[in-house]
């Protein structure tokens, strides 16, 4: 066998591979003798068929599968013998095969880019010290109250007016029709100002009394979140049914008991600040993590193979998938499809994998590695962020060697991050400050 590489890139080339005719023909005969010991052909006995017979009645069939098999076999040992590091699937356009003559065929594959050593040391960082506020704690216990909030149908004889609870039917017509995405729908609850349907929709509700019916058009702008109703002019018929207004609890320690099994209010407060620490320290993370790539890869040159891009899209799309599935909604509900989300963050997915392959680059270079401990406590930190038993999430490695290994991979990644930031010269400011170096990037 032959291969020579060509250069398309540095990160895409084409191996041109031929596997001589000896080869070749060995193939065909082992293929031919195979197929005599099966072939049931009427006229001659089992083992009997004559080869000229079975190559003009199967030759096509058995020239394609010895060409996926010569690509197979050679495919891998021309691998080996060139040492690409090969990401994703060659790109393969069989020939067809001369049983007499060699076989040659071009395979075009990408690799991952070779980086040069990085010079992650010295870098300038700016570090936000984020507080929290008794403002945001009493905000969160605010949305907490709101959620244990009660709807109690008012006593008054009163019209239907802004930040009601109201209860409706309703059904959509578009040109005289019934319109799928407005169908028929009974005791609809809905806060008026909330704008669930729409602003105007919403307008429209005010003034009614329970009973009472009302017809009235709404058309929706071109630029409306829901896809299926933007441009669309609805005539709706609506009767409401009932209103309600909204009963708050106090804020004490009965509702830190409904909130989380709380005993005291004092309790529930200080959860809810530990997680705001929490919320400001992962922010802080993600922000200097930004910097330090926005440096590294503007002083890292190296091109990134498609290949990686669109994995890491792959993935991009497939969470937006299962976010939208738990929401009990689809993309297509929304009006997105995976082509849209594709385009919109390729750029993302091309930082990421950039990010990714400095990792490892720094990883490689730097000799990292990790000792059992850290092992260890990386499956404990897990455990305590998913709250799943560690024994389980072991067994789960353990029959999964390949989702440990990325697993380890990631906390590699995490150790080469911590070993630039260890390295690099931080100057810590407050959020005011931070925000408005972030204003005069945007200007320059």
């Amino acid at each position: 066998m032959q291969v020579t590489v060509e250069d398309v890139s540095s990160v895409k080339k084409t191996l041109h591979i031929e596997i001589s005719k000896d080869d070749v023909a060995r193939e065909v005969d082992q293929a031919y003798n195979t197929l005599k010991k099966t072939a049931k052909i009427k006229g001659f006995r089992p083992g009997k068929v004559p080869r000229s017979v079975l190559e003009r009645m199967f030759g096509k069939n058995v020239h394609a599968d010895v060409s996926s098999k010569l690509i197979q076999n050679s495919f891998f040992d021309a691998v080996k013998k060139t040492n690409l590091n090969i990401v994703g699937q060659p790109q393969v356009d069989p020939p067809q095969l001369d049983p007499k003559g060699p076989y040659a065929y071009e395979a075009t594959v990408e690799i991952t880019p070779e980086i040069e050593n990085i010079d992650f040391k010295g870098l300038k960082l700016k570090r936000t010290n984020y507080q929290f506020s008794d403002d945001e704690v009493d905000a969160q216990l605010k949305t907490l109250q709101q959620n244990l909030a009660r709807h109690q149908q008012i006593s008054e004889d009163r019209p239907a007016k802004a930040d009601d609870i109201v209860l409706i039917d309703y059904e959509g017509f578009k040109d005289g029709k019934p319109f799928a995405e407005t169908g028929k729908t009974e005791n609809f609850t809905l806060k008026i100002g909330a704008e669930v349907v729409s602003k105007d929709f919403d307008n429209q509700l005010i003034g009614m009394k329970p009973g009472e019916s009302k017809e009235f058009e709404i058309k929706f702008p071109e630029d409306f979140f829901n896809k299926s109703l933007a441009g669309n002019e609805i005539t709706f018929q609506v009767t409401l049914n009932e209103i309600r207004e909204e009963m708050l609890p106090d804020i004490d320690d009965e509702l830190a008991g409904k909130v989380g099994q709380y005993e005291t209010l004092d309790e529930l407060k200080n959860a809810i600040k530990d997680n705001l620490k929490q919320g400001y320290a992962k922010r802080t993370e993600q922000e200097l993590n930004e910097q330090i790539f926005a440096a590294l890869i503007s002083k890292t040159d190296f091109e990134t193979p498609d290949t990686l891009v669109d994995m890491e899209l792959e993935g991009i799309i497939e969470e937006a998938e299962r976010s939208f599935a738990y929401r009990n909604t689809s993309m297509e509900q929304l009006g997105l499809s995976r082509e849209g989300i594709a385009e919109k963050y390729r750029d993302t997915a091309l930082k990421q994998v950039k990010r990714h392959l400095i990792l490892s680059k720094l990883i490689e270079q730097e000799n990292l590695a990790l000792s059992d401990e850290e092992v260890e406590n990386g499956l404990q930190e897990m455990s305590d962020n998913f709250g799943h038993a560690l024994a389980d999430i072991k067994t789960y490695y353990n029959e999964n060697k390949d989702k440990l290994e990325l697993f380890k991979h990631t906390l590699l990644e995490k150790k080469a991050i911590k070993l630039i930031i260890d390295n690099s010269k931080i100057e810590d400011v407050k959020p005011e400050a931070a925000e408005a170096s972030k204003k005069g990037d945007r200007k320059k």
